[in-house]
């Protein structure tokens, strides 16, 4: 089993709480704002890890495979004493906007693998927090994915259409097309309602005008 230690980086923990949750049968998704910072190869940097449990995943289950890799439940969320990191568990079902037929993929972090969002979906889940909040962040990080990823574009301007977000999608595609290309680490906002527009579970129609239901879930 993966070890969580000081040094531990955000894939590293990421492969420690997929191990952890395979062991005890648990299957999950990971989403928001750790793909993020995966597909963005850095430029996005997050300090929590969102799964979303599809199947065998209780309060006490989740409290007992946390606790394998050191991890103990605050509130709505698992803390490590060595680590910077935290780990949440937002309530499913994995959605990004009105979209719940998604297929997550298995990629490859730290010494380990984990289900998680495709490229083409951690791009959508970062547009659905432009789109319903208006997170100018979010629309940048969508363009640093697009830029240093392989993704459906046909298939993001489909599900923007029938979102009713068109023209934010027409934004999207024309900062996608500057030439400019952001370099610079963008840092995840610690105030509650931006951490709030991290579309982790992820961003539905029914939380545009209540961003704070999803942290009342964790």
């Amino acid at each position: 089993m993966t070890t969580v230690t000081a040094r531990s980086t955000l894939a590293d923990v990421a492969a420690a709480v997929a191990d952890a949750l395979h062991r005890a049968g648990i299957v999950a998704v990971l989403t928001g704002g750790a793909c993020a910072t995966f597909y963005s190869d850095g430029v996005y940097q997050s300090h929590d890890l969102d799964f979303i449990v599809r199947s065998g995943g209780t309060r006490r289950s989740l409290d007992e495979a946390m606790a394998a890799i050191g991890f103990a439940r605050q509130h709505d969320r698992y803390v490590h004493p060595a680590s910077p990191f935290f780990v949440e568990f937002p309530r499913g079902p994995l959605a990004i906007g009105d979209d719940v037929e998604i297929t997550p993929v298995t990629i490859a972090v730290g010494r380990g693998r984990t289900l998680a969002l495709s490229p083409t979906d951690a791009c959508r889940d970062r547009l659905a927090a432009f789109y319903y909040w208006i997170d100018r962040q979010s629309l940048q990080v969508a363009v640093a994915i697009a830029r240093r990823q392989r993704v459906d574009l046909t298939s993001i301007e489909r599900w923007s259409v029938r979102e009713g977000q068109a023209d934010k999608f027409q934004e999207f595609k024309r900062e996608l097309s500057r030439g400019s290309v952001v370099t610079t680490a963008v840092r995840e906002t610690s105030s509650k309602t931006a951490r709030a527009a991290r579309p982790a579970r992820t961003t539905r129609r029914s939380d545009r005008e209540t961003p704070d239901r999803r942290r009342r879930a964790r």
